[in-house]
């Protein structure tokens, strides 16, 4: 079974999922919080997950940002609406530059890199990786 990351934002949700032997974190889409439950609900028919990582938005001195209440309304609507799967909140200080930064060393032009929905897809790939390499 697969493991899911998001990057929650309230114009677009970053996503991405491990492989089904859990060894690689891919990115897979961002998508309106509005159409998240219907997406996963569609995703979930042919790939089952088992845990949802959530990065959780949090300022340099380690209090909740700015964001934490709508990240706390997402992880509310995945309770109610996935109440098998197990929800882990990690640390996102930092992610949206990371992305930033390997867009930029990618070679991507100049307008790819402004892509906000590949930051947000790779900003949840950055998310997984770190929950991953916590766990080994």
């Amino acid at each position: 079974m697969r493991i899911m990351a998001f990057d929650y934002g309230t114009k677009r949700i970053g996503i991405a999922v491990t492989d089904p032997l859990q060894i690689i974190a891919t990115g897979l889409d961002t998508v309106h919080p509005k159409d998240i439950v219907e997406y996963l609900k569609k995703y979930f028919i042919t790939n089952p997950v088992e845990r949802f990582i959530v990065g959780e938005p949090k300022q340099m001195d380690n209090t909740a940002s700015q964001s934490a209440p709508h990240v706390r309304g997402f992880v509310t609507i995945l309770k109610k609406n996935f109440p098998d799967i197990p929800i882990e909140m990690l640390d996102e200080r930092f992610t949206s530059k990371m992305a930033s930064a390997v867009i930029a060393q990618s070679g991507m032009g100049k307008m790819d890199r402004r892509n906000k929905e590949l930051v947000d897809t790779i900003s949840a790939t950055i998310i997984l990786q770190s929950y991953m390499d916590r766990r080994f």
